[in-house]
């Protein structure tokens, strides 16, 4: 397996593998090191499409500064011209008998080489531009760092999911274990003559049941490795063992207003609106002083003659002043066009504000929610523990049959179930808190 240089340093440096003989390399993978490899140069597409979106607004801004700049220009030229004098206006008549003065000029050769040069003194609508497309650069700046904060939380989510995979694989193997236990008990007790044959049957069953989710348990524990390994840029035909437990996330509850203020002051996608919404208030400004003069300097010098051995230096300078008077319309439907783009960055960014006010309200709703599910989800499972402990003593002992211990087993699997389940959702919540209030990249510190 050809593995590329960056991949190279993703093994041996962010996850170390360690060879098996059945699938290749193992990557011990922590949630650190999965977002470091989906926000590197050539991890999540995403985050390199907005690499390349930035670049885009930095040649736009380049463009707008080069109005402010000199523009220089250079030629050389050999021509011969024959030209039709009349065609200019010019007829000369000499009152002389049978003398005509000829209506043509030429052959004859021109040959000028020539630099010319132009500068704006004043525009203030292009200087307008330029401060748009500078703060349009910003913004794409922002937005970069907005999809870099959405990669690290789709990474962190299919990582929680992988985890939440890898519990459900180890609650069906250990119900796997229970249900094989089960299966000999009953057996041995049938054989001492204290168990019916429908107990093994039973028993069976359930075994037979357990092995069957633990099938599924491992299908889908692989199907969320690949998910993982794609959304961080990481070879899929890798192997996958995460050292992240769930309980280490961070993303504790804050108090509403605190979590709002962190929010605005972190949020990249909230910067991007702003500076989106100055861009166009810019570009507006821009639109209006169109209407202003501007004064813009020119010159050129070069040599021109007959040949280039008989040419003479020549030269022109000067200043010139546009003055816009009319233009068909189209400078207002600019400026109507400029106004109702401003007024739609400006719908934007309240949108966003109440929009990120309502992501911390339910991020906030979820965790405390979720923290009550671990709570309950938790007690549950001591409890069947602790009720199958006592079927399985009454079943050994012959005061119980087997269906109480097949209950309880069962039970025992559905409180497995949502304790896994509640674990996800809260830690779920702690990271939609992390995104809400923009410290998702924390998880990679």
């Amino acid at each position: 397996m050809r593995i590329p240089v960056f991949k190279f340093f993703t093994y041996v440096l962010l996850v170390p593998p360690l060879l098996t003989a059945q699938s290749g390399p193992v990557l011990e993978l922590s949630l650190k090191q999965a977002i470091e490899a989906a926000l590197s140069p050539e991890g999540n597409a995403r985050v390199r499409l907005a690499q390349q979106a930035v670049q885009q607004a930095s040649s736009r801004t380049a463009q707008a500064r080069a109005a402010l700049l000199p523009n220089l220009d250079g030629s050389v030229s050999q021509q011969n011209q024959t030209r039709n004098l009349a065609a200019f206006g010019i007829r000369i008549n000499i009152p002389l008998p049978g003398f005509q003065f000829p209506p043509l000029a030429g052959p004859f050769n021109v040959f000028d080489v020539r630099a010319s040069a132009t500068q704006t003194v004043f525009d203030f609508s292009a200087i307008r531009r330029l401060q748009s497309a500078r703060t349009a650069a910003s913004a794409a700046t922002q937005e970069q760092d907005a999809v870099r904060d959405e990669a690290a939380r789709q990474v962190a989510l299919l990582y929680l999911a992988a985890l939440r995979a890898q519990a459900r694989l180890d609650a069906a193997q250990a119900d796997v274990d229970l249900a094989q236990s089960l299966a000999a008990l009953a057996a041995n007790q049938k054989a001492a003559g204290t168990g019916t044959g429908i107990e093994v049957t039973r028993a069976a069953v359930q075994l037979a049941q357990a092995r069957q989710q633990l099938l599924i348990a491992r299908n889908d524990l692989r199907q969320s490795h690949l998910e993982l390994l794609r959304a961080a840029g990481l070879p899929l035909e890798a192997s996958l063992r995460l050292t992240t437990p769930m309980d280490e996330l961070p993303g504790e509850p804050l108090p509403l207003d605190k979590a709002i203020g962190a929010a605005l002051a972190n949020r990249a996608d909230w910067k991007a609106q702003q500076a989106k919404q100055r861009s166009a208030e810019l570009a507006y400004s821009a639109v209006k002083f169109e209407r202003l003069p501007s004064l813009a300097g020119f010159a050129d010098y070069g040599s021109i003659g007959s040949s280039i051995h008989n040419a003479i230096p020549t030269r022109t300078y000067g200043l010139a002043m546009r003055v816009p008077v009319f233009d068909g319309g189209r400078r207002d439907a600019r400026r109507s066009e400029s106004l109702a783009q401003l007024e739609m960055e400006r719908i934007r960014t309240a949108d966003l504000r109440r929009q990120i006010e309502l992501e911390i309200r339910l991020a906030l709703d979820d965790l405390e929610s979720a923290a009550e599910q671990v709570k309950v989800a938790r007690e549950g499972l001591s409890q069947v523990q602790a009720e199958l402990e006592q079927a399985e003593r009454r079943y050994k002992a012959g005061v119980a049959t087997s269906l109480e211990v097949t209950d309880a087993q069962t039970r025992l699997a559905r409180a497995r179930e949502n304790q896994i389940a509640a674990l996800f959702l809260y830690n779920r919540a702690r990271l939609d808190l992390l995104q809400a209030t923009g410290r998702i990249r924390e998880l990679a510190n």
